[in-house]
């Protein structure tokens, strides 16, 4: 997944000059999961510029460069590091555009790494999707496999909308047959961004996910011998697609929700939310969610105890059979 990113900036970089990458040691280093690697080299400093280990000030360097015409793509080093920059986000990232009635743009894609499952110290793995994808104004991507890394991150850049792209740090290292073939102004007829994915069709329960949990949802349908998983990558958490949702939703009458972060308040909750309403007198059991606890993320010793994995997939699967 790391050379899908970095190629997929490197096209996005080719087709406009206008995109510019900014960020702390993204430069000569190469980021520190080395996403960027490389990129300094090929296309200049004045392209590829290393930021001063302040958020805010990233984040409003971005602004004032999206306001003359530039698609700054941001990386903040990991996800417990947004947090700073959290206040022009939502206060100018996401308002923006509105507040200028159209006339201004904000073609700003900011990229974090995020989840847990390296081993990392305090504050080097969190999931603070739900923050943004409440924040009206802002999309919300994350790509599952190296393809759709390929692809998505082309599309946020190429998006006059600015974009949250979280990128599963545990999924950085895994394989996948990507084709860069693809035209690259042809990607929305290719694959759309913003739609979800059934990357594994099953007919007894569908499991929505996104991110890092979708390859664990699919090992869980590989395992799964007894009941038929159908597993839906939602890769856009704003906006979500519900209508492929829905549509999986009615084949299999039950619905299990996968991701990392907590329970309260999360993605999953707006997701079980919606289908409650939209399937009602199609489900034959109540929506159920597989989450992190709600607590802080623990130390990396304890990691393995607070991710959802294979086990609990199945467990929620064979539960909502039982109603």
């Amino acid at each position: 997944m790391v050379k899908a990113i970095n190629s997929g900036l490197r096209k996005a970089m080719e087709r406009d000059p206008k995109v510019i990458l900014f960020g702390q040691d993204i430069g000569r280093l190469g980021g520190v999961f080395r996403v960027t690697d490389g990129l300094q080299k090929d296309f200049g400093e004045h392209r590829v510029m290393d930021a001063p280990l302040a958020e805010s000030g990233i984040i409003g360097t971005a602004v004032g460069l999206a306001m003359r015409g530039y698609r700054p793509v941001l990386e903040i080093q990991f996800d417990g590091f947004v947090y700073p920059g959290f206040d022009q986000i939502v206060s100018q990232v996401a308002k923006f555009h509105r507040r200028m009635a159209g006339a201004i743009a904000m073609p700003i894609t900011i990229r974090i790494p995020y989840g847990g499952g390296i081993g990392a110290v305090e504050h080097h793995s969190e999931s603070p999707e739900a923050y943004f994808a409440h924040t009206a104004g802002l999309r919300v991507l994350t790509p599952a496999d190296p393809q759709a890394a390929y692809l998505t991150i082309q599309q946020a850049i190429a998006c006059n909308d600015p974009v949250i792209y979280f990128e599963p740090k545990r999924r950085y290292w895994d394989k996948g047959e990507v084709d860069e073939s693809l035209a690259a102004l042809e990607l929305g007829a290719v694959a759309d961004p913003w739609r979800a994915r059934v990357v594994h069709t099953g007919s007894d329960v569908t499991v929505a996910c996104y991110g890092p949990m979708v390859r664990t949802c699919l090992e869980a349908a590989e395992a799964s011998t007894d009941i038929s998983l159908e597993v839906v990558d939602m890769q856009s958490i704003s906006p979500l697609d519900l209508e492929t949702l829905a549509s999986s939703v009615e084949r299999t009458s039950r619905l299990v929700v996968v991701h990392e972060a907590s329970m309260s308040g999360g993605v999953g909750a707006e997701i079980a939310a919606h289908i409650s309403e939209k399937c009602f007198y199609t489900l034959e059991a109540p929506v159920i969610r597989v989450t992190g606890f709600d607590v802080p993320y623990p130390a990396s010793r304890l990691e393995e105890y607070f991710l959802p994995d294979l086990d609990r997939v199945i467990d929620a699967a064979e539960r909502v059979m039982r109603y």
